[in-house]
């Protein structure tokens, strides 16, 4: 028959019970080595779309500032050169409606 260990288990129990006793243990770092990975890519992740979001708030405000500058030139080219700014504006008008017209 199978013998008993001071506390009543038989030889094949204590394994058994050693080995669930190993495998919850190796659950439980698996669990926690894949958490704090998960972390660290969650924070790589994060710093990345921070980056990229500094980046393209950089180049909205370099674009609006562009467009800013350009309009005011403009408005203050036709205000110094109103004549030549009507015909220019009449020649654009002329060469757009002859390309659209075909």
């Amino acid at each position: 028959m199978a013998e008993e260990n001071k506390h009543g288990m038989t030889d094949a129990q204590s394994k058994l019970e050693s080995s669930k006793t190993h495998a919850r243990k190796a659950a439980e770092d698996l669990r926690s080595a894949a958490g704090s990975m998960a972390g660290e890519y969650r924070g790589k992740a994060e710093q990345a779309w921070g980056d990229a979001r500094g980046k393209a708030e950089q180049v909205w405000d370099d674009a609006r500032d562009r467009a800013r500058t350009f309009q005011e030139d403009a408005e203050q080219y036709v205000r110094e050169n109103p004549t030549k700014a009507v015909f220019t504006a009449l020649g654009i008008g002329f060469v757009l409606g002859l390309i659209f017209r075909r």
